[in-house]
């Protein structure tokens, strides 16, 4: 078989998760095999969109060290960060291959393009929280493969579309949180679900504070280097100030967006995105929900006025209540609490404590749930790819796990017991409450369809 053979099966195989390696031709397979993982008929090739902090600290170095992956687009609206992005990807591939220079990586300030090009592959979503469904449901329509960033909605609606149009155009689509390769967050699940706390009846989780809301801010010149009115995309186009959006020419700070509702929800979601997927893995219950939700917060009058400050408590069909909360001071935490036992992880990546010394060091055995050889994230994504299998965290458990933070947000906003029906997605008898489930797009040429 030739190459250009070879090189059609590789891309037939990679353009829907649907299919599986079973389904390659054989020939096919095994020549590619034969090269190794980084033969170019065996090679993943990935796009960024989104050159931000997230990228630089986490998604470009993980990416970039997976086996089989050539990294060959770089895209942001803000050409800086972008530049330095392709920077830092050309000087690990020269490094790598012991080579003077590199430069096989190329810019795109528009992610339409990177979605189009035929020779990409997988995607790695790094934007702002707003651009995440839009960005999703082009990448579904269009066949690639994509991790997103979490958290992946800003509205249980948009959620479900975007879970929607992932099984329906046969994608790998993964939320890209880490925590479920963390060994220490899963090992906590895996003694919970393996009943070593007995049976579990209550999840407490803290939240790390926020900054001081800003006060009122100046309009300011946009950057030179930033295409503002890209960067609002689907929001409402309103005068640019730098707390609005991120530092100007840094990428390391944690941006400005996050505190801001129009963009983000705040920590509740930040870090809930985190804690919601691994309690509600830990409870058995990452493809429903709770059934009722109360909470209390504070909504700072300010440009930065996500939710800070708030406790939030659901009950879950099986007797499960969950706490979150936010204090001015509070620091990270999940804790388990069982008939037998107690389990807590504080801080990042997470030290575990227990009331039962001996879970700390407790492997799971012979019959039992086992995810000591949890895959990394981004090895993870790759071969759940190659393997046409889901991710560990697919689209649909990350939709779960974001809503249990937007139904929270959702109580705080109304106040009172809501009754929460996670099959049909919607609250019962509480039409005002229902009316907040779906955060319309402002600018509506950006609305994505399923069809």
């Amino acid at each position: 078989m030739d190459g250009v053979a070879i090189l059609m099966n590789r891309r037939s195989f990679l353009a829907g998760s649907a299919c599986t390696v079973s389904s390659l031709a054989a020939p096919s397979f095994v020549r590619a095999s034969a090269f190794g993982a980084n033969a170019p008929s065996n090679r993943i090739n990935v796009g960024f969109i989104g050159t931000g902090r997230q990228a630089f600290g986490a998604n470009l170095p993980q990416m970039l060290a997976v086996a089989g992956v050539q990294v060959v687009t770089v895209c942001d609206v803000d050409s800086w960060r972008m530049g330095e992005a392709q920077k830092f990807v050309n000087e690990f591939y020269a490094k790598r291959d012991g080579l003077a220079s590199y430069s096989g990586c190329s810019t795109k300030s528009d992610f339409r393009e990177v979605i189009a090009d035929p020779n990409i592959d997988a995607l790695m979503v790094s934007t702002p929280d707003h651009w995440h469904v839009p960005i999703g449901m082009m990448a579904a329509k269009a066949k690639k493969h994509f991790a997103m960033e979490k958290p992946i909605s800003l509205s249980v609606g948009q959620g479900r579309m975007l879970a929607d149009a992932v099984k329906k155009y046969g994608v790998t689509a993964r939320n890209d949180s880490e925590f479920r390769s963390l060994r220490v967050q899963n090992h906590a699940v895996e003694l919970v679900r393996n009943g070593h706390i007995g049976k579990l009846e209550r999840i407490e989780i803290v939240f790390p504070s926020d900054p001081a809301p800003v006060d009122v801010q100046p309009d300011m010149p946009v950057p030179p280097e930033l295409n503002y009115d890209m960067w609002l995309g689907p929001t409402a186009a309103v005068p640019y100030t730098e707390k609005r959006v991120h530092d100007v020419k840094q990428h390391r700070l944690r941006p400005n967006w996050m505190r801001i509702n129009t963009y983000a929800q705040g920590m509740i979601a930040n870090w809930g995105a985190h804690y919601f997927d691994v309690a509600q893995w830990a409870n058995n219950s990452e493809h429903s929900g709770p059934i009722e939700v109360e909470g209390k917060g504070e909504f700072p009058v300010s440009l930065w006025n996500t939710m800070i400050n708030f406790k939030v408590s659901y009950k879950y069909a099986n007797g499960v209540v969950m706490t979150c909360e936010q204090t001015p001071t509070s620091t990270p935490s999940i804790s388990y609490f069982g008939s037998d036992a107690w389990i807590k992880i504080d801080g990042y990546p997470g030290t575990m404590t227990s009331s039962k010394p001996e879970l700390l060091t407790r492997e799971p055995e012979a019959g039992e749930m086992d995810f000591s050889k949890t895959l990394w994230d981004k090895n993870d994504f790759i071969a759940a790819i190659r393997e046409g299998r889901q991710p560990l965290e697919p689209i649909e458990v990350g939709h779960r796990s974001i809503s249990i933070a937007q139904i929270g947000l959702i109580a705080c906003q109304v106040g009172g017991r809501l009754r929460w029906n996670a099959e049909r997605e919607l609250f019962e008898g509480n039409n005002y409450a229902n009316a907040l489930l779906a955060a319309p797009l402002a600018r509506p040429q950006w609305a994505v369809a399923l069809t």
